[in-house]
């Protein structure tokens, strides 16, 4: 803080005021120009922290061994999975992304928001990310009758009775998907509702979720919901930073947009491609936090 002076100016109220933590002293008898100058002056050092801090934080998300989006999604045998994952001003957030897959024929896809902004909300999801996934990997390997719901209602449990985390929320996406027999199970914990596109209606509609926030109670009543996906047919899954991305007038993408971008995707594009293009050109490639969604098409 930089105060400003109105009465004594000794050296003894100068020594005390750096006592109680300030960066500079401006007395009253300066003229304008000083204080313009001891402000711009504080301002270009506040900055010059603030870029050392985010680039200790770029260093140390690099150096990490766990990553909360994998590189790449797994190869679906009639399907195409893609991801579009994009950390708000390059420094990692709260999102999170994973995929398991069970069998040959059984692929489980998960999306999650752990809640916060920026540096705090990363080092949570981070260990957020690792706490679900051995929690998943606990389940498939144990549970009888494998579905999303049973997943999210596992998973849900595990959280709420561990302590260490009891005070950590997370928003959660599962899908399942068949990919035999074309069926997706969809559950949502606190969720933004997954999207479901037809192709032969070329419409695309919400699927909702009335599960509560992961960890928020023991009982989440979590449902489940199927879709039979045909060829050209599509799924999303994705975060609050898509559907309140803005443009540079300061109006929201909005759930409504989001719904037509997806039956604007021309049928032989990969959709994350053509939402990514259409998305920065509605922002002018500029977010106010993380983006990430999760396209799972049926090939042609």
């Amino acid at each position: 803080m930089c105060p400003i002076s109105f009465a004594k100016s000794g050296e003894d109220d100068i020594l005390e005021g750096y006592d109680l933590g300030i960066s500079d002293y401006v007395v009253k008898t300066a003229g304008p120009k000083v204080l313009v100058a001891k402000v711009t002056a504080l301002l270009k050092n506040l900055e010059k922290e603030r870029e050392k801090a985010v680039s200790e934080i770029h260093k140390a998300a690099d150096n990490i061994s766990m990553k909360v989006v994998p590189d790449h999604p797994p190869d679906v045998e009639g399907f195409l999975l893609s991801h579009w994952h994009l950390p708000f001003g390059g420094v990692p957030g709260g999102d999170f992304i994973d995929y398991f897959n069970i069998d040959p024929d059984t692929t489980v896809i998960i999306l999650g928001d752990v809640m916060g902004k920026k540096w705090g909300a990363w080092y949570f999801a981070v260990a957020y990310a690792g706490y679900i996934r051995s929690a998943v990997r606990v389940i498939l390997q144990n549970a009888k009758e494998l579905s999303a719901k049973t997943i999210m209602t596992e998973v849900n449990l595990s959280i709420f009775h561990d302590n260490r985390i009891a005070e950590v929320f997370a928003t959660l996406s599962i899908v399942m998907v068949n990919n035999k027999t074309g069926i997706a199970k969809y559950a949502g914990a606190g969720d933004l509702p997954m999207v479901f596109f037809d192709a032969s209606e070329r419409k695309a509609e919400f699927i909702m979720s009335n599960g509560l926030l992961l960890g928020f109670a023991e009982n989440g009543d979590y449902e489940e919901s199927t879709v039979k996906m045909d060829p050209g047919d599509s799924i999303y899954l994705y975060t609050d930073g898509i559907i309140e991305a803005r443009d540079p007038l300061g109006n929201q993408l909005g759930k409504d947009y989001l719904l037509k971008m997806i039956e604007l995707t021309p049928p032989h594009l990969n959709p994350i491609d053509f939402i990514k293009n259409r998305m920065n050109e509605f922002t002018s490639m500029k977010y106010d936090d993380d983006v990430s969604i999760i396209a799972l098409k049926k090939n042609l």
